[in-house]
């Protein structure tokens, strides 16, 4: 067997184009989606997000505002930045990017963050709407972008049996929320495993769908997979590689050559997952001017 490779990067551009024509019929009535990101600090990883944000929306037709604030602000500066995000009209959704200077508690950042401007989907009012199915929350973008992968695909997730390796709030947990709903691109039986999982190789078999998630460079091996199965890999690390000209390369947290030779349809890192995480941050914001407009 050699499984199909499922291209995020595709699928993210067949959604962005969808989404420009969602865009410019909004703009024809008179509201311009806007998405705004506050950046704390320098940490070099965030800026590298920050600046493909700006420019995805900047093609895709998406106001957008980048806060660079410097690595000494206060909690109460960030949080007086978030109220004023939290009354600009022209702002639909925002996100703070983390990780946050050790002198501001997230959390307190994260619940100060209006729910109907919040397109990170981590807000605990979204992350209830999304556990009770309702559809006017935001769920957090690198799961919705797997769902979203799965339907595009031609994945039959109605019954299946999802399996997923690790249990943050960011993907494992919502993830599940996701997939077991009863709604179209769900309605699978769904199972999270984590540190302390005991046999799991014997529950990743049992994977209709595998979606790892806990960023252990190639942890998922072949033989943690059920033949003909569809494997996700949510992971992005780096390992050292002389033969790179960086010194490195990225790899997953599935064993993707040997994986590959096992699941009926795999994603690849990069090129997989990764590309999706910003489209359905874009998807967020176009839904959420949408709903402030009452369309």
């Amino acid at each position: 067997m050699h499984a199909k490779i499922i291209d995020g990067k595709q699928i993210a551009e067949e959604m962005r184009a969808d989404l420009s024509q969602e865009i410019e019929a909004l703009r024809q009535s008179g509201v311009t989606p806007g998405l705004a990101v506050v950046l704390v600090g320098e940490d070099p990883a965030s800026q590298v997000y920050v600046r493909m944000k700006g420019k995805a929306c900047e093609k895709i037709g998406i106001y957008s505002e980048t806060i660079k604030l410097p690595e000494e602000t206060t909690e109460e500066g960030l949080l007086a930045e978030i109220d004023r995000l939290n009354n600009d009209e022209k702002i639909h959704g925002f996100l703070v990017q983390l990780p946050l200077p050790k002198q501001i508690n997230s959390r307190n950042v994260l619940l100060a963050i209006m729910p109907e401007k919040d397109v990170d989907g981590f807000h605990p009012v979204n992350v209830g709407k999304i556990a009770a199915g309702d559809t006017t929350g935001f769920p957090p973008a690198t799961p919705f972008g797997v769902q979203q992968m799965l339907i595009r695909s031609g994945v039959e997730i109605s019954g299946a049996h999802a399996v997923i390796v690790g249990r943050s709030n960011i993907v494992g947990k919502p993830m599940a929320s996701l997939l077991v709903q009863k709604a179209d691109g769900a309605n699978a039986t769904t199972t999270i495993c984590h540190s302390r999982t005991k046999n799991l190789p014997e529950i990743t078999r049992q994977g209709d769908i595998l979606i790892a998630a806990m960023g252990v460079p190639e942890f998922v091996k072949a033989d943690m997979i059920k033949p003909g199965a569809v494997v996700i890999d949510v992971g992005t690390n780096r390992v050292d590689d002389p033969s790179t000209e960086k010194g490195y390369r990225l790899v997953g947290d599935v064993d993707f050559e040997k994986a590959k030779e096992v699941a009926s349809a795999i994603t690849p890192v990069p090129g997989g997952v990764g590309p999706m995480t910003i489209t359905m941050l874009l998807y967020n914001t176009v839904q959420a001017a949408k709903q402030w407009a009452g369309a």
